[in-house]
């Protein structure tokens, strides 16, 4: 090792003896196992035999493999394994570029595009670097970086790896949080049942080991100890200001710089100078409260999901849910069997996605595998990211040629798909054709969020003390709900599971820019920005998770928080190279990137006619929000910014 630190991703050191190895594979993700054999022997030959995917299919961790072929895999690694163990564990060598590429093709079941191999092997870290890290800060003088301070608003898992990445290029910066911790989303959102639906060895940062998730797709705790356990790690916190939420920034052209207030625990203002404002509010940390006559009347406690009281005990109470898409489909199946009686109130049925391992805790013996066996985990990430990795955006586009005259599918491949899903919820719903009308939805699949489902939500419709009401809301009274058939469902407890202002980015804040231009006013109700990132009239303002650039065909989040941060941390060298003192996207390229936008969102399925609810949509039916482009492409657009596209002070 020559005194260097031993790569995070090889594999830490152990003892355990060939049984206690052979137990540990029996739970292992056999695909990911051979990769790993290659690493650990050297010998390519394991992923050069018969046995081999035959699939590469989200959320499926056997890859098509048989019974017999995983057993005679696992019994030929254990002496190897052995042997490597006996040796001390020694680190691997690297494996050459084209191996990497064999090792991917291998897991895909299919030759990977050679176009998108670097994004793969970015991702993958396996010489154990991150290359996401910034190593420029050393080039930029020190009296450049004496007088310049960057500002990130928000400490969700966006603006913490700003931080990461600031700290990494010596650069001043203050991040103000209006909560008491890190998290963001995952701070907020701590009602029963809430977890990931992207798999939790793929959304958490690439850089950072992910042998510790305690489920496949992780509950809200385990997250939130994630981003603190990152934050104190990286050193992030003592360049946080908790509980303290920015009111107001305004741009002052003289001195090119935001001067940024901000509202303090004690209700007291104090003001920040920042050469570099970045957002990293997200777009889902607004609640949205419906618009329902009577609300404040309610005689018990009332709330939004995302406002969960800490002391609320439901045991034998009487609860009216009001809304039933991501966050309520994961409420009802947890408090059900708690509370006296249910009542799901919905407005349009939800396509799910069957996933049997969405509740799976992570066995031992795979948590092993994470841990030990050099690079297991990283061929577990690729396994998971590789089929979500949106490559193409055109099983999301609509067929003009295709008809349906009820409009419930856009293409021949939807049309396959929605009777899959239709086959789901009917199979579970069997002998309850009152429900199976209730749950079936009629707009084609993928045309809103797609929610994950091993059969709880259905199983819960079927509980004695669960009604499903797709009757519309009248009013809320004192005594509970009122449909518009003016039926009274009696309530102890209502709980508000309605979204989010998905649309009104950095709300509720004030942003005033070049010339007094108020952001909001620019937005109004079509919030666009430069590949979501900058926006004109609005210098040295940089935006994660900004306009269009929610992810709905692939990815995760926290990696597209990867690529625009690289994106704004590129701006951010240039400034300090050049001694230019501010930059904003030019006019014309911002409005040609809006009308291809609008251009190619316009083709999706999101945008589908018969969705007429949809957070993704603004009052008018237009969708700002949600990304057009392959992941690839974007992952492209974001290594560096193109000095062309801005205009320079």
């Amino acid at each position: 090792m020559n005194g260097q630190a031993r790569n995070p991703h090889a594999g830490a050191p152990f003892t355990d003896g060939d049984a206690a190895i052979a137990a540990a594979l029996e739970d292992v993700c056999v695909p990911a196992l051979m990769c790993s054999m290659v690493h650990l022997t050297g010998d390519p030959s394991w992923i050069r035999g018969a046995i081999r995917p035959r699939s590469a299919i989200l959320n499926d961790y056997v890859s098509g493999l048989t019974v017999d072929e995983q057993a005679e895999v696992r019994a030929r690694a254990v002496p190897a394994i052995a042997a490597w163990r006996d040796a001390g564990c020694p680190v691997p060598a690297t494996p050459s570029p084209e191996l990497v590429k064999e090792m991917m093709d291998f897991m895909a079941a299919a030759p990977v595009d050679p176009a998108v191999v670097d994004m793969f092997a970015d991702d993958l870290h396996l010489d154990g670097a991150d290359s996401g890290a910034i190593t420029w800060g050393d080039e930029i003088p020190a009296e450049a970086r004496a007088d310049f301070h960057v500002v990130v608003i928000g400490c969700g898992e966006s603006g913490l790896l700003a931080g990461i990445r600031l700290d990494q290029a010596g650069i001043d910066y203050t991040i103000v949080e209006k909560t008491d911790g890190p998290g963001g989303t995952w701070r907020d959102n701590r009602y029963p049942g809430a977890r990931v639906d992207i798999g939790s060895h793929f959304y958490c940062y690439s850089f950072e080991p992910s042998d510790h998730w305690s489920e496949y797709f992780c509950r809200q705790p385990e997250l939130r100890r994630y981003f603190e356990h990152v934050m104190t790690t990286y050193g992030v916190d003592r360049n946080c200001r908790f509980g303290t939420e920015v009111v107001r920034a305004v741009w002052d052209e003289d001195s090119a710089t935001w001067d940024v207030e901000v509202r303090t625990a004690d209700g007291g203002t104090d003001h920040l100078t920042a050469n570099v404002l970045i957002s990293g509010t997200g777009a889902l940390n607004a609640p949205k409260m419906p618009d329902i006559p009577g609300m404040d009347e309610f005689a018990g406690p009332s709330f939004h999901s995302a406002r969960w009281p800490d002391d609320l005990d439901l045991t034998g109470k009487r609860v009216a849910q009001i809304g039933a898409g991501a966050s309520g489909f994961q409420i009802a199946p947890t408090i059900a069997p708690e509370v006296a009686h249910l009542d799901i109130f919905q407005r349009t049925a939800q396509w799910m996605f069957p996933n049997m391992n969405y509740h799976r805790a992570v066995p031992d013996g795979d948590a092993w595998a994470m841990r030990h066996l050099p690079f297991y985990a990283r061929w577990f990430r690729f396994l998971m990211f590789y089929p979500a990795s949106g490559l193409s955006i055109e099983n999301s586009r609509i067929d003009p040629d295709w008809h349906d005259p009820e409009g419930r599918s856009y293409s021949r491949a939807n049309f396959e798909r929605r009777t899959i899903f239709e086959g789901w919820i009917t199979s579970h719903l069997e002998g309850r054709p009152d429900l199976i009308e209730k749950s079936m939805p009629h707009y084609p699949p993928s045309a809103k969020r797609m929610l994950q489902d091993n059969g709880s939500w259905l199983k819960c419709l079927l509980r004695d003390n669960v009604e499903l009401i797709r009757t519309g809301i009248e009013r809320v009274c004192a005594e509970g709900v009122v449909t518009v058939d003016g039926e009274l469902h009696p309530a102890d407890v209502i709980i508000y599971a309605t979204g989010f202002r998905h649309n009104d980015y950095l709300f509720p804040m004030t942003i005033i820019g070049r010339d007094g231009v108020n952001l909001r006013e620019q937005f109004g109700d079509e919030p666009t920005a430069y590949l979501g990132i900058t926006i004109p009239n609005f210098p040295n303002l940089f935006c994660l998770y900004g306009p269009g650039t929610n992810l709905a065909h692939g990815a995760s989040l926290i990696f597209q928080s990867e690529c625009q941060v690289n994106y704004v941390l590129d701006a951010i060298r240039h400034l300090l190279v050049t001694g230019d003192r501010a930059m904003e996207p030019k006019r014309p390229v911002h409005d040609a990137y809006v009308e291809t936008y609008v251009s190619e969102i316009n083709q999706m399925v999101w945008a589908h006619p018969t969705v007429k609810y949809s957070h993704f949509k603004n009052k008018d039916g237009r969708i700002y929000t949600l990304s057009p482009w392959p992941i690839p492409q974007y992952w492209g657009w974001t290594r560096a910014i193109d000095v062309d596209d801005f205009d320079f002070v």
